[in-house]
């Protein structure tokens, strides 16, 4: 195991559009700022530019708003096609109220406006849409890495979620591919020999949340690599830390 975790920021990756073949990218950028990808690293790509390499970018413009976001939009000042596309998104909505929509998106996600992004989107009548399926995003820039460095890596796909009852948002995890999602403790003992019975530690939302110091909001450094974390590689993705309606106190 190394003795220090590295976080390098990857700069010089383009813009992203439909066209761009990330993977390519992101090595080209890795090499020309002599970190080159290794065996081992883990890769964390935030979500704007993977849904705009996949296409999940949508006009405004082309948006025809319902009745009911015609009218919660008059009620709080908002752009109804905006709220009819965080409808369209969602499985439902978690609240509403003071103009803040809340929702649960078709990935199990809670959070503002279905991940619904304006900012860094393009012209203002552009909106950017979380993937459709995350983990399979992280499982292709996973298999793109290998087979055109020969490196096999981790990836997360992380996003900047607000957090309740505390000020500030943070990045999480809102897929992965190769990284056990999880750390479990329960049934180790701690220093003074008390058995722990229920941490469980989302290892790859910390790792998304500690990539946020080097690429942060404005910074337009949209990946980043983390290594010398030693990791437990795994096929589970991120319904492993989705909570189970029937555990969830807060419904």
């Amino acid at each position: 195991m190394d003795k220090f975790v590295s976080i390098i920021g990857l700069h010089g990756i383009p813009e992203v559009s439909e066209t761009t073949d990330l993977v390519s990218e992101l090595l080209i950028a890795a090499k020309k700022q002599n970190t080159p990808i290794n065996d081992g690293d883990i890769l964390i790509v935030t979500q704007k530019i993977v849904s705009k390499s996949e296409g999940r970018v949508a006009n405004l413009n082309d948006i025809e708003p319902s009745s009911f976001a015609l009218g919660y939009a008059a009620k709080w000042d908002k752009d109804a096609r905006l709220v009819e596309l965080v409808l369209r998104e969602s499985v439902r909505i978690v609240r509403m109220d003071n103009g803040i929509l809340i929702t649960e998106t078709t990935h199990g996600f809670i959070c503002a406006n279905s991940g619904i992004d304006a900012s860094n989107a393009g012209t203002n009548q552009t909106v950017v849409l979380l993937p459709i399926n995350p983990d399979s995003s992280a499982s292709e820039i996973k298999k793109g890495v290998l087979q055109n460095s020969g490196k096999n890596v981790a990836v997360i796909i992380s996003d900047t979620f607000g957090r309740p009852w505390r000020e500030g948002a943070i990045n999480v995890a809102i897929g992965s591919s190769g990284i056990e999602p999880l750390v479990d403790y329960r049934g180790e003992f701690d220093p003074d020999g008390r058995q722990l019975e229920s941490t469980t530690i989302a290892v790859i939302d910390e790792i998304a949340a500690a990539s946020e110091l080097v690429t942060h909001k404005l910074g337009r450094v949209p990946v980043s690599i983390v290594r010398g974390y030693p990791y437990t590689p795994s096929q589970n993705g991120i319904q492993a830390i989705i909570r189970d309606s029937t555990k969830d106190l807060f419904r």
